[in-house]
């Protein structure tokens, strides 16, 4: 791994006071700003109050016209809806944020949770699977979560119908987390309002969202980023060949974590993705010793790396304008390293840097997991 990449995995500095919080969710909430945006602007500049100081400017510099910050009555709603719903927010870098995030290259920057925070200190398996699953595929999920949870472990997943919900419901007594696609307090399906209340009490409900928002399509997928990043390892029990499941085991891979899978009835739809993934290497799955077997050797205590902050060599003076014309010459649909993009270049990360991020805000690039970058579809 680059230099480079690596300074992207390291959290920024936490918020230290609530007007720190604040500045960090209005920087967050701000149009076009995602989080490896937010992480590259608070490295940039130092504080969330510069970046958003610095963000009308930029905009303006990328051909963005009226671009305004989120205001900051937008924020104080949301923090007034968190404590009415009693959410507490977990900052990227703070004592209490997941641990399992931190090496998450697209980690959230900010997490609203419901419940007991100290869960997330214990070894996490991630359950996924179909949300039309068969009775055996519920029994199954069922068994696997009341095992794993007997063993130690707490069980993640998605609070959807189905696989997510029975393996939820088993795992209440030992410990569950229920990440959300819309705001940790809007309860979706509804029909899980009831074990939503009951993973609050025992467990803990977690969401990037903003407070209030109802999931969409689109927040589905990044939100099994989040379970994936999670769990030491994904075992998926029921998936179509094409579904939200396989999303999450390719996030699983991308971050380093084990991929297990239930197989199932070649006949049976429903289990054909779980075996395209045996087939494709992942461990298959009997029983929870199985899980627990494949997982890694862990040592009790992890060695801290301390990675310099990355230095920028001397610009070599080329104009904004061409290096955004450079850029967006050499990507294409298909994602390349950015390292690999600033050799190609041979300009310096600090050179390349605000340069990306203009093209970011101005939605004409895309970044994706492992500080890859693409021109947006």
């Amino acid at each position: 791994m680059t230099e480079e990449q690596l300074s992207s995995y390291h959290p920024p500095l936490p918020p230290t006071t609530e007007e720190d919080q604040f500045s960090w969710l209005r920087l967050l909430r701000s149009r076009k700003v995602g989080p490896a945006t937010f992480r590259r602007l608070l490295s940039e500049h130092g504080s969330a109050q510069n970046a958003l100081a610095a963000l009308p400017e930029m905009a303006r510099a990328a051909g963005i016209e009226g671009y305004e910050i989120c205001p900051p009555g937008v924020v104080e709603a949301e923090i007034k809806a968190a404590k009415a719903a009693k959410a507490g927010l977990l900052c990227l870098g703070a004592a209490d944020f997941p641990k399992a995030l931190h090496d998450v290259s697209d980690a959230p920057p900010l997490l609203w949770a419901i419940g007991d925070i100290s869960i997330l200190e214990r070894p996490a398996i991630a359950m996924v699977g179909a949300r039309n699953c068969s009775s055996l595929g519920a029994r199954m999920a069922r068994g696997l979560a009341k095992e794993l949870g007997e063993q130690g472990y707490t069980v993640v997943s998605g609070l959807a119908r189905g696989i997510d919900t029975s393996a939820h419901m088993a795992a209440l007594n030992t410990g569950t987390v229920a990440v959300m696609a819309g705001g940790v307090d809007v309860i979706y399906p509804a029909e899980n309002a009831d074990l939503a209340h009951d993973i609050a009490t025992t467990g803990l409900r977690l969401s990037e969202q903003p407070m209030g928002v109802t999931p969409q399509a689109r927040h589905f997928p990044r939100r099994n980023r989040i379970i994936s990043g999670l769990a030491q390892a994904v075992v998926v029990v029921e998936a179509a060949a094409k579904s939200g499941s396989l999303i999450t085991a390719r996030d699983a891979l991308d971050q380093g974590r084990e991929v297990l899978a239930v197989p199932g009835h070649p006949f049976d739809a429903r289990a054909a993705g779980c075996n395209l993934l045996i087939r494709d290497g992942a461990t298959l799955v009997r029983s929870a010793d199985d899980v627990v077997d494949a997982l890694p050797q862990r040592q009790n205590t992890v060695e801290k790396e301390v990675i310099a902050p990355l230095v920028a060599t001397p610009s070599r003076g080329a104009s904004p304008a061409t290096l955004h014309h450079e850029i967006l010459t050499r990507l294409g649909p298909s994602p390349i390293a950015e390292d690999q993009l600033i050799r190609d270049i041979a300009a310096s990360a600090g050179e390349i840097g605000p340069a990306l991020v203009d093209l970011e805000l101005d939605g004409r690039i895309q970044r994706q997991p492992g500080s890859l970058l693409a021109l947006s579809a």
